[in-house]
């Protein structure tokens, strides 16, 4: 056996010998996993600038120390309301016999956890709110785009854990397509659709249920009673954030024909404004990778030979060539055609098509024509627009008049649909997702298949009953 075979060994065994896992024992393993992270909150913004090339601190402590401390400080004040136990009816007259049914909520086993490199802590602490509060374990396997935040956990986590409570695993692909091979009793991958379809595969072999989080193109649809100054803004927010390098980042806008060149003048008011440094600006976060830097760098002079027009949003005309930062300023495209990279992939960057349109109808059939979303971004005032962009369209889910929101609700569930993932997680849907709901039925202390007529021999009072039933 592999390392992780036995660590995962190891796991199983003790959480059957803990069986039933209490409420306390969840929640302190939810304070212990909030210790670990707010205790060392300045060496995972060192660790993750490290990975990044340049990352700022401010924005690390935003989107993965507060946004992981939520989830789980959440859970942990919740865990007792989501495990009780749920009455259900019996079919008459059984309820007046004495019958009860109801579901229970039993953890799974032991949940594997195959984390992303854009949001490395929390896209790691997110699913333990509802893995830990639904009684299992873990194991974690880190990405590799991010060695020095994987090496940070795989330090601090026995100093707070015991290995067969929590365990992180790292290296390269062939560990993570071994990962998604063991046999556990949840797999939870975040990463991109292309991956994700072979962590399906792998998983497939043992029948392990499977939460997909993927992404794909995201849209920000304005309507003609958007404000376009607040919608603009809010674009370039969500898309700016991270440089890009988010799963729900709007991945390209949609705007009334007549009010694109407004729209595109808010943009680069909206960049500029947040931005109007980028080379040394601390707030701004380089791009992971010189081959995820290559690949925008690409996709960008793809959509300029391709007759779109590129607009780089650099207030203070800085050098870009002449610096190796890997920092990437907003590029907004227009007239972007299908045939364009930027519109046949998704980007995971700073940079957005911008298409026009004519009617509401005609957007909406140009969304639903791709492949479903992981999040779709309405702009709206009248009511009537967002009704009918709610109700056309499917994604994963939807924030109105802004963006990427709708992620940090931790009572709305989480997830994609279609290509854009599988299962959804966070509060409530976390705790359900990790854990089995196990039917009950305790029945009356009458032979209730004698007074039935079901109990062999067959005979006149079978056929009554059946007779009775199909009434």
């Amino acid at each position: 056996m592999s390392a992780m075979d036995d660590l995962l060994a190891a796991q199983r065994a003790a959480f059957m010998a803990e069986l039933p896992v209490s409420i306390a024992a969840r929640r302190d393993r939810l304070a212990r996993a909030i210790a670990l992270v707010r205790d060392n909150a300045p060496r995972f913004c060192d660790a993750l600038s490290e990975d990044f090339g340049h990352r700022s601190p401010r924005q690390t402590m935003i989107t993965d120390i507060v946004a992981s401390v939520a989830p789980l400080r959440h859970a942990a004040k919740m865990v007792g309301r989501w495990a009780r136990r749920q009455r259900k009816p019996v079919m008459f007259p059984l309820g007046l016999l004495g019958a009860r049914a109801w579901v229970e909520y039993q953890p799974k086993g032991v949940v594997g956890i195959i984390s992303p490199w854009n949001f490395p802590v929390n896209l790691v602490m997110s699913p333990l709110a509802g893995a830990f509060a639904a009684g299992n374990r873990a194991m974690v396997k880190t990405s590799e785009f991010t060695p020095a935040t994987a090496a940070l956990f795989a330090e601090l986590a026995p100093r707070y854990f015991d290995p067969t409570e929590l365990a992180f695993v790292s290296g390269g692909p062939d560990v993570g397509k071994a990962f998604a091979a063991l046999p556990f009793d949840h797999l939870l991958f975040t990463g991109a659709t292309g991956i994700g379809r072979h962590i399906l595969h792998a998983a497939a072999d043992n029948l392990t249920p499977v939460t997909l989080e993927l992404g794909g193109k995201s849209p920000a649809i304005l309507g003609r009673s958007a404000n376009l100054e607040q919608a603009t803004q809010r674009i370039a927010m969500g898309k700016m954030l991270n440089a890009g390098q988010i799963c729900i980042a709007p991945d390209y806008m949609m705007v009334p024909r007549e009010r694109e060149g407004e729209a595109v003048d808010g943009l680069i008011r909206a960049a500029a404004s947040m931005y109007p440094t980028l080379l040394a600006n601390p707030d701004y976060t380089a791009i992971i990778n010189d081959r995820h830097f290559e690949r925008l760098t690409a996709a960008i002079d793809d959509a300029r030979g391709k007759g779109g027009e590129v607009i780089a949003v650099n207030p203070a005309n800085e050098d870009f060539a002449a610096s190796n930062a890997r920092k990437l300023p907003l590029h907004i495209v227009r007239n972007p055609t299908p045939d364009m990279i930027v519109m046949r992939e998704e980007i995971f960057g700073p940079v957005l098509p911008v298409l026009t349109y004519d009617t509401l109808d005609g957007a909406i059939a140009d969304v639903n024509r791709g492949a479903r979303p992981l999040a779709l971004y309405l702009f709206a005032a009248d009511e009537r627009e967002r009704r009918t962009i709610l109700d056309r369209t499917v994604a994963g889910g939807v924030s109105i008049n802004d963006t990427i929101f709708h992620v940090s609700m931790e009572e709305l569930p989480f997830g994609g649909i279609g290509p854009s993932g599988m299962g959804a997680y966070h509060g409530e849907a976390g705790f359900r997702t990790f854990s089995h709901a196990k039917a009950v039925f305790r029945q009356s202390p009458l032979n209730v298949a004698k007074l039935a007529g079901i109990l062999p021999p067959y005979g006149d009072r079978t056929d009554a009953a059946i007779r009775q039933q199909l009434r």
